[in-house]
């Protein structure tokens, strides 16, 4: 690829009065054209996903264990958003839920259904995704880290789907490995012979880090859409030395994981052994600070800051997986519940937002919101039509302090396994059922977020006229799935 900057025009060392006025005005009248079509073009997008990251495990909100002062320099310049959900509490119907705009009763994929020889179930060539919709509208699309939305090749490969460019990992199980045999850069998978064996010479988010630089280099006289779903902190745990001697020794007593260090399956989804997993997991999130200060100073250089809006957010709670210890982080605050859990720990997440000049700088908003309503907001920012289907509203007027910001009549998740989970939120009001596959109208679970974030008192027995408003909800929700059948449906 090619990258192009201004330079000077051919001149010569001798010219006239009559030709310096008028190359001067000639100049002038390039830079009032080329002003106006940098106030009349759509704000580039870079919408960043941290992967299980923990809704406390930013300093901004409240990690004291370590700091993450790049991330949170997106905090100080704009906004920090209080009641963000994901899409879905594991990782593929979260990505689905953003890019279709639709929640987990609606989205085609509902949960993680891996496919062979690699790669996840295809979403089809029909829906719409977000992506595509930015393409349409003149955005040049790159998606940068780990995708999961259909193999290589298929109607779901992110070329498939709207992206111009991608480089990282298609399956999201390889991509548990920071070490990987392989990566995708558009349709073409690139050998890392560096990491052969049990080597480990190209640690893959430097890589993927560094193409989606290039890619605003490439594309900053245009608008972007940079989707970057980055694989840190999931497990495996594993930092470059650079990073894991800054934190060795400082997390005692160290968690030791045993995992998978040989053998057929190696590197092709167990995760690896890891003896400093405490150490491990606050050095992946000094490599995730440190990719986001890359970002937002290139953004700066190019100057393009103005005309950018940068979001960073999780794509569901954190993990308990490859030595993770989220309890010793406090990962979650004051939530209760982890990744696969529908309770806030496993679906509440960090959202920032900043646009300098169109957002307030160090501004917080308790909006309620959620994956879905990434792509109508979208559709608002960048003038094209929202999607037929969209269970999501736009929170642009929430983003430009607007009073006039639509609210929610209720959001809804599901979720496929450990036995069947649905949530429900009206309002400040939480149900929550687990164990669905063997009762589907057993009890409801019923919370009061606002005096009660942590769901640590069930109120279902006093408040039964909010439980029967909510079970009403939770029935006409959803449709029916062939593909991710949910209990008997």
């Amino acid at each position: 690829m090619m990258s192009f900057q201004i330079g000077a025009f051919p001149h010569s060392k001798r010219c006239t009065t009559s030709t310096f006025y008028i190359a001067f005005l000639a100049a002038l009248l390039f830079a009032s054209d080329h002003l106006d079509a940098q106030t009349d073009r759509p704000p580039n997008v870079i919408y960043i996903l941290a992967d299980d990251l923990g809704y406390a495990d930013l300093s901004c909100y409240g990690q004291t264990h370590f700091n993450t002062p790049n991330i949170d320099r997106l905090a100080t310049s704009g906004m920090r958003f209080t009641q963000h959900y994901s899409g879905s509490t594991v990782c593929a119907p979260s990505r689905s839920s953003l890019m279709t705009g639709l929640h987990t009763g609606h989205t085609f994929i509902r949960g993680n259904k891996s496919v062979k020889p690699e790669g996840q179930y295809p979403i089809p060539a029909e829906i719409h995704t977000m992506a595509e919709a930015m393409q349409n509208a003149g955005y040049v699309t790159g998606a940068f880290g780990k995708w999961g939305l259909g193999p290589p090749s298929s109607e779901g490969d992110p070329i498939n789907q709207g992206f111009d460019r991608f480089f990282g990992y298609n399956c999201q199980s390889l991509a548990h490995h920071y070490y990987p045999r392989h990566l995708w850069s558009d349709k073409d998978s690139i050998a890392m012979p560096e990491n052969a064996g049990q080597a480990k010479g190209r640690y893959a988010p430097a890589l993927i880090q560094q193409e989606a630089l290039t890619f605003i280099d490439d594309h900053q006289e245009e608008p972007f859409f940079l989707f970057m779903p980055n694989v840190i902190p999931h497990a495996e745990l594993i930092a470059p030395e650079y990073y894991m001697e800054k934190y060795r020794g400082k997390y005692l007593p160290e968690n030791k994981y045993e995992g998978n260090d040989d053998g057929p399956k190696y590197r092709l989804g167990p995760y690896e052994s890891q003896e400093e997993s405490h150490a491990a997991f606050a050095a992946m999130i000094n490599v995730l600070d440190d990719q986001v200060g890359e970002i937002i100073d290139k953004v700066e250089a190019l100057g393009l800051t103005e005309n950018t809006l940068i979001i960073f957010t999780s794509d569901n709670g954190p993990h308990l997986e490859g030595g993770a210890d989220p309890d010793y982080f406090d990962s979650n605050g004051p939530l209760k519940g982890y990744k696969r859990d529908l309770y806030e720990g496993g679906i509440r997440v960090p959202m920032l937002a900043s646009w300098p000049g169109k957002i307030t700088p160090g501004s917080e908003s308790d909006h309620v919101s959620a994956f879905w309503d990434v792509f109508p907001t979208m559709a608002e920012l960048a003038g094209f039509s929202r999607p037929n289907r969209c269970d999501g509203i736009s929170f642009l007027p929430s983003l430009l302090g607007a009073a006039d910001q639509e609210e929610h009549q209720y959001l809804y998740w599901e979720f496929h396994e450990k036995g069947g989970r649905q949530a429900i939120r009206q309002g400040n009001w939480k149900g929550v059922r687990y164990n669905v596959f063997k009762e589907p109208d057993g009890p409801l679970e019923l919370y009061d977020l606002e005096n009660d974030i942590g769901e640590e008192h069930d109120l279902s027995k006093d408040h039964p006229e909010v439980v029967a408003e909510l079970e009403k909800l939770l029935s006409a929700a959803r449709t029916p799935s062939e593909v991710f059948r949910f209990g008997d449906q």
